[in-house]
């Protein structure tokens, strides 16, 4: 368990704040907006209205002990960039920040921010996935168009040997096969799909393309 900051708590920094809460980490939120914090006060650790664009509240807050911070003020780029450089100036050394424009992205990086999240533009990457490729319900690149994805097998799919499907991407290489609790980390190609089954694979983006083909778009 370790504890976290999350300033700014609209829909983006709510997310982030509760879903970190789920993972039983603590979770400071703040916020100027009175009726963010009221919305999510009691699912958080400790939930603050206050201008995080002033040091001496940050300090107050002792914001230097948490793991990590989350900069999630999106519109007000002044105050984000603000807020970052006085958490630079205390010491934090893991800050998480949403940019909302390509400027607001240069200036971050100038600040040597850990991470720059683009919400909107990652979900679109993600919608755009999921269309594509519609086989995929989770997927991480490993960069150089090497991804590692999460196949769900649908009803199309029932009792189809995993070999038919994976003979014409031998390219692949399959992680796992998991059917309701059970997890199989060394699969056999002769094994029957059923409905419901969850493939890992690793391959990539051109296989994985070929691979998409033999299922049905939802």
């Amino acid at each position: 368990m370790a504890l976290f900051a999350v300033i700014g708590l609209g829909s983006f920094g709510a997310t982030v704040a509760t879903q970190l809460i789920s993972l039983k980490h603590d979770v400071i939120g703040i916020d100027l907006d009175k009726k963010y914090v009221e919305n999510i006060s009691d699912q958080l650790t400790h939930a603050v209205i206050a201008d995080a664009t002033d040091e001496h509240v940050l300090d107050e807050l002792d914001i230097q002990r948490c793991e990590a911070v989350v900069v999630a003020i999106g519109e007000d780029i002044e105050a984000s960039i603000l807020c970052v450089l006085h958490l630079k100036n205390m010491g934090v050394k893991k800050i998480w920040a949403k940019a909302k424009s390509k400027a607001h992205h240069m200036i971050l990086t100038h600040l040597n921010v850990e991470k720059i999240i683009h919400p909107e533009e990652d979900m679109g990457v993600r919608v755009a996935q999921s269309l594509s490729y519609p086989m995929v319900s989770r997927y991480m690149s490993l960069e150089d168009d090497h991804y590692i994805v999460k196949i769900e097998i649908h009803v199309d799919h029932h009792d189809t040997p995993l070999h038919k499907l994976m003979s014409q991407v031998p390219e692949i290489k399959v992680l796992l096969h998991k059917r309701g609790t059970e997890i199989q980390h060394i699969v056999d190609l002769g094994l029957l799909l059923k409905e419901g089954d969850i493939l890992v694979v690793e391959g990539l983006l051109n296989p994985l393309r070929r691979l998409s083909k033999h299922f049905k778009v939802i």
